[in-house]
């Protein structure tokens, strides 16, 4: 499973504005943060904005900020906002045109193949809503104490 950059993109991008609770930030500044392309980091939080994730302001001292408490939002909030609700894996019944294959099964519920992927698709999805970004910020805060404030200093020099 090959999930789209803009995913950890948009999770770095809420953990960050964490640390500067209240603050709009644009998106220029926020993709600066890391040297990313601004265009495209844009399209990230508008589907962050779209998925009431962050809030997003127009004018001047618009920008992005949460639109939830981090504790409210799950890593598979975030997931599915970018990459969407689709599963990873869809079974296309190949089985249909093998050897010995019935045409009136529903080989989406019997396939083996299709039923094992599906199990371990709910693991994965299970694991990312157990996930907050309050969890993340606990545990970089934990790990990397000086993180939030070197954050909360770079944002606060950037100019523009």
């Amino acid at each position: 499973m090959k999930m789209n950059e803009g995913v950890e993109w948009a999770l770095h991008s809420c953990v960050n504005l964490c640390w500067i609770p209240g603050e709009t930030v644009t998106a220029k500044r926020l993709a600066a943060f890391y040297n990313l392309p601004t265009a495209y980091l844009n399209k990230q939080l508008q589907a962050l904005a779209r998925a009431g994730i962050m809030s997003s302001t127009s004018g001047p001292k618009g920008g992005f900020q949460l639109a939830r408490q981090p504790e409210n939002i799950t890593l598979l909030d975030v997931v599915v906002a970018i990459d969407g609700a689709e599963d990873a894996f869809r079974c296309t019944e190949i089985l249909k045109d093998g050897p010995g294959a019935d045409p009136t099964a529903d080989y989406r519920k019997t396939c083996l193949v299709a039923s094992s992927m599906r199990r371990a698709e709910l693991v994965y999805r299970r694991e990312l809503a157990a996930r907050t970004i309050a969890d993340i910020v606990a545990e970089v805060e934990q790990t990397f104490p000086q993180t939030p404030e070197n954050t909360r200093t770079w944002f606060a020099n950037l100019k523009s």
